[in-house]
């Protein structure tokens, strides 16, 4: 009977491991190590995370380039209405000039007048900063003078604006418009050899 309860006192269906002196029953499968992440995978979603930030530099750059060109192209109209703004009085008075020329027969009266109206274009132009080039007695600059006709003279040094075709004008270092003028040349040896009457050994 007493071998009997001790053999009734353990589980006779398990199986037991001699060498750990434990159960052999499987460990539990929620415990495994997780799978390594696929380093492919990684590299196309860093990819794409790139190609993202990339298209919203390129779309925020696009917007500031057209932000920044409407704003140049306003300040260009901006900058044109001013100045037709200080043009307009100018119009005004040349309009009253020539409706009393039309009524007067005083030449005095309305070259009077229309020197006037000069004035106050000069004035409203330099309050724009635009200023007239100078050019009659001045030497002849290639960068705000454009040359039309050389005339030999020796009434003034050779390379001096001699006649001012059509007036230039500039605004700061920003020039407007060259002057068209006439520029006195000296005579050359050679006209001057000419005229002396050949070859002086003959």
């Amino acid at each position: 009977m007493q071998g009997e309860s001790r053999q009734g006192g353990g589980h006779a269906d398990e199986p037991v491991d001699e060498a750990s002196g434990g159960s052999t029953r499987p460990s539990d499968p929620g415990g495994a190590a997780p799978e390594a992440t696929d380093p492919l995978i990684e590299a196309q979603a860093e990819a794409a995370k790139l190609k993202d930030a990339w298209l919203r530099t390129a779309a925020d750059f696009d917007n500031f380039r057209k932000r920044s060109r409407r704003e140049l192209d306003e300040a260009r109209r901006g900058g044109r209405e001013e100045v037709l703004r200080a043009l307009l009085p100018v119009f005004d008075n040349l309009d009253r000039a020539i409706q009393s020329s039309v009524r007067s027969s005083d030449v005095k009266a309305m070259v009077d007048g229309l020197s006037m109206v000069h004035r106050q274009f000069v004035d409203a132009l330099g309050r724009e900063g635009i200023v007239r080039v100078p050019t009659v007695g001045h030497p002849f600059d290639p960068t705000i003078h454009e040359a039309i006709q050389q005339v030999v003279t020796d009434e003034h040094s050779p390379g001096t604006v001699i006649a001012e075709v059509q007036s230039g004008y500039s605004q700061g270092e920003r020039l407007l418009r060259a002057a068209m003028v006439v520029v006195a040349r000296g005579k050359s040896a050679e006209s001057e050899g000419d005229q002396g009457g050949g070859d002086p050994a003959n």
